[in-house]
């Protein structure tokens, strides 16, 4: 009994803080890291890429990935649809920051500039939240 009452209480703050709110534009992400001076993450990402779905199903849901996103502005970048149609916005960071492969996530400064990045999918909520919290 005792151990579900602690399990409780570090859950409690994890659900009060509900699903972390990612922006779907640039400019909206800079703006408000800038207002919450926080970092960015930057998904590029596409609708056709498996281990891109995979992060978006699997991992940001889970209560470890929710709680490191609320200490930054996750902003998703969208490069290509299903169909492999181009995105503008998604393509044009996709130039700027030298994309070479799906997923890449980024990490920003609250001025866009890179800090780091990762190529690939993490497997778990842990292993996002503790590259996410390097």
């Amino acid at each position: 009994m005792k151990a579900l009452a602690a399990l409780l209480l570090v859950a409690m703050p994890l659900a009060a803080q509900g699903p972390a709110r990612w922006e779907t534009s640039y400019k909206a992400a800079l703006k408000r890291a800038k207002a919450e001076h926080k970092l960015i993450l930057m998904d590029l990402w596409t609708e056709w890429c498996p281990p891109c779905r995979y992060l978006e199903e699997k991992v940001y849901p889970s209560p470890e990935a929710q709680a490191a996103l609320s200490r930054v502005v996750p902003f998703s970048a969208l490069v290509q649809k299903r169909d492999r149609t181009p995105v503008p916005e998604g393509t044009e960071l996709a130039k700027k920051f030298h994309l070479e492969a799906f997923p890449t996530l980024v990490i920003l400064d609250e001025n866009g500039h890179e800090v780091r990045r990762e190529v690939g999918a993490f497997h778990t909520g842990a292993e996002f939240a503790a590259w996410l919290a390097k």
